[in-house]
């Protein structure tokens, strides 16, 4: 019983889901059922909003779960801050983020939290030479280039982990999230727990020293893409399909490791679910030497105790079914379903939801 798969080639615009993903400019949109194929009791439209990260995925999903079934998945791509505080509103049947809401959090806001699937980010970079998988990247370094420390591609300390390695005098342009965002959370998390020289803290949202802003995963991608000697951070996918330059990155072992499924697989292998408090692991600089070092589930909150019962049990069989059926999907768009364990552990969350016995 695993979750998710990989979707459609993200193009670099906005990501709204109805389930909306942009694709190369082509909108794909998709209905749910939430109940089966022959409706049930609990057939009504679903519709969330928050994280980028998984947004590509959910495309995916909502679109063959519309094919099986046959109601709509309306998904807003708005940022994990944004889901949360839309659920928190009750103006969506659940929230999308990949920064988990702690324990008091979740349930002062009356809310129930679980994971949907696991994702990577990785750096990219658009340094005119430099191929793919060709630059080293350090945490160290990423920290100096994100405070602004180091301002030109052929600085020493870039130079002295990338021998044979052609760098012009390009300046540096670092590209963050500009909204409230997950993929910033786990990004700055991960700098927090390697670089002993990260001084600007972790979370949604930061105050950055130097660079340019964009709105969502697709935002950084396209500044990146567009902008001489950019640097920003993004779920793989987002690097994958628009065929953006990724870097190798230094892990807790001191390898140097591509992004793959393989090494992200690595990662999530060590996942210590069986003892995640609120449905959390960390996956974060774990060792091994062909272990990815920023790899991450993302989550699910929805209402524990549902104004519209019907909108909720509908939210939770398009999840029921994306982890009976959306494996394949997830892999494809290099996602890594959650393992037996978690998703008993997500399900059995949903024993806590006022009027769910189980998914049918």
């Amino acid at each position: 019983m695993n979750i998710v798969k990989r979707m459609m080639p993200l193009a670099l615009g906005s990501v709204i889901i109805v389930v909306t993903a942009s694709c190369g400019g082509d909108t794909a949109t998709s209905t749910v059922k939430a109940g089966g194929a022959d409706g049930g009791a609990d057939t009504a439209d679903i519709t969330g909003a928050g994280a980028t990260f998984p947004a590509p995925l959910y495309g995916k999903w909502g679109s063959a779960y519309a094919a099986a079934t046959g109601a709509s998945l309306n998904y807003q791509a708005i940022g994990s801050g944004g889901g949360q505080t839309q659920i928190k509103a009750r103006t969506v049947d659940f929230g999308a983020t990949d920064d988990p809401m702690k324990p008091e959090d979740v349930a002062a806001n009356g809310l129930v939290q679980f994971p949907a699937v696991i994702g990577s980010e990785v750096m990219i970079v658009n340094i005119p030479g430099v191929a793919d998988n060709r630059l080293r990247l350090t945490p160290a370094l990423i920290a100096d280039i994100y405070m602004g420390k180091i301002s030109r591609w052929n600085d020493p300390a870039i130079a002295a982990v990338n021998p044979g390695l052609q760098l012009r005098p390009i300046p540096v342009a670092p590209v963050y999230r500009s909204d409230s965002s997950g993929t910033t959370a786990i990004f700055t998390n991960y700098m927090k727990k390697t670089a002993p020289n990260w001084t600007l803290g972790a979370g949604k949202a930061l105050s950055w020293p130097a660079g340019q802003g964009g709105k969502g995963n697709d935002g950084v991608a396209a500044n990146v893409k567009n902008t001489v000697g950019g640097i920003g951070y993004v779920e793989y996918n987002y690097a994958a399909a628009n065929k953006l330059t990724m870097t190798q990155l230094a892990n807790a072992d001191g390898a140097y490791v591509q992004a793959s499924p393989a090494t992200f697989a690595a990662a999530a292998a060590q996942a210590d679910w069986a003892t995640a408090k609120n449905g959390v692991a960390d996956m974060l600089a774990l060792p091994g030497p062909n272990t990815w070092p920023i790899v991450s589930a993302t989550y699910i909150l929805v209402p524990a105790k549902p104004a519209d019962l019907a909108k909720t049990r509908a939210a939770l069989a398009f999840f029921d079914w994306a982890f009976n059926k959306g494996d394949d999907v997830a892999s494809q768009l290099g996602y890594i379903p959650l393992p037996d364990v978690a998703v008993a552990q997500a399900r059995a969350s949903w024993t806590g939801i006022q009027g769910v016995d189980a998914v049918k």
